[in-house]
């Protein structure tokens, strides 16, 4: 199943359950109980078959998770009657899934972003002339040619008396950095100067930039500390949760007690808020240049006190901005500023 598809599933089942749920609660106060019910039942369904899906496949890998709590409060709940408690907890549980899944897609259309700046070719020398090579065919100790505003594809050294180098993306550093012959080049950093040539002294796989992305991957990937604790003793906490049921079943012979006990076990913040806020943070960070390793070290920085920086240029944007314009004689601000400009274009 495609991203797209699994979004617009997402999407349906919120919809579906957010439906059920008003339109219920329209036909209550209509006075039609028993309509009210048909509408609640029908809005839990389709969100109930999806969670038993998932539920089976997650089996099927040898992995437990606490969706299987979702699953049984909203079965006992349709079983006994109690269809509202059903529509809020399908509610609960198909809205998370839903921002999850979109979150999801916005670090995905973040990835890609970050994947852009690297160029798909590069300009390679080969017996006097320039060929155009797929970044694949680059090998080391070729000589790439590295145009004006041109991305380094590859790790390599400056094959020329200097060159200049913008390496925000990597290092944080605002202002252009001067390279001599001989110099390292970071792959994703960016000619500010003239044209030079470049050793190459890495494949693409094995380039610095090629190690972010793939950071940044794992990073999306991982699982905070509370997530992990959550899934580690998933399978306890379900046996807890069915053993209060029971007991509260069995000890006031109203089924409508363990129904209720399996409601308010549903843990869905577990399921669902932790691995959104996670995905959010990491993918935004990425967004503007900020790499965190994983949710350990997002999850973190909610108890640091104090940040130490090495220098300040990581603090700085590298690009003024006009704050003020003070006059002294008989020129007008919006002379001086177009003068001012004139001046800067060269």
């Amino acid at each position: 199943m495609t991203s797209i598809l699994h979004d617009r599933l997402n999407f349906g089942l919120l919809a579906t359950a957010l439906l059920g749920l008003i339109s219920g609660v329209g036909l209550l106060v209509a006075d039609k109980p028993d309509l009210a019910t048909v509408a609640w039942s029908v809005g839990v369904l389709p969100v109930l078959a999806a969670l038993v899906v998932e539920i089976l496949r997650s089996l099927g890998k040898g992995e437990v998770g606490l969706d299987i709590v979702a699953a049984l409060s909203m079965s006992a709940a349709l079983l006994f009657g109690e269809t509202l408690a059903a529509a809020v907890v399908a509610l609960m549980y198909s809205g998370g899934t839903f921002l999850e899944s979109f979150a999801q897609g916005r670090a995905g259309r973040e990835m890609r972003d970050l994947l852009s700046r690297m160029p798909r070719t590069a300009t390679r020398h080969l017996d006097g002339a320039l060929e155009e090579v797929p970044m694949d065919d680059i090998l080391p100790d070729d000589l790439l040619l590295i145009r004006q505003g041109d991305v380094a594809p590859v790790d390599g050294t400056v094959e020329a008396d200097r060159a200049m180098l913008d390496q925000s993306a990597l290092t944080g550093e605002s202002m252009p950095v001067r390279l001599n012959r001989g110099q390292e080049v970071m792959s994703g950093s960016t000619n500010a100067g003239d044209v030079f040539d470049l050793r190459v002294t890495r494949a693409a796989s094995d380039s610095t930039y090629a190690g972010i992305v793939r950071l940044v991957e794992a990073a999306q990937a991982s699982k905070s500390p509370m997530a992990r604790l959550a899934d580690r003793y998933s399978l306890l906490f379900l046996a807890v949760t069915v053993a209060l049921a029971t007991a509260a079943w069995w000890f006031t012979g109203d089924p409508i007690r363990a129904v209720a006990v399996l409601v308010v076990a549903t843990p869905c913040p577990l399921i669902l808020a932790v691995p959104v806020a996670l995905v959010a943070g990491l993918s935004r960070a990425a967004h503007f240049g900020v790499l965190i390793k994983g949710a350990q070290p997002l999850e973190a920085l909610a108890r640091i006190k104090t940040l130490i920086l090495d220098k300040t240029g990581t603090l700085t944007d590298g690009r003024p901005q006009i704050v003020s314009i003070k006059t002294h004689g008989v020129l007008s601000e919006d002379q001086i500023l177009h003068y001012a400009a004139a001046l800067d274009q060269a």
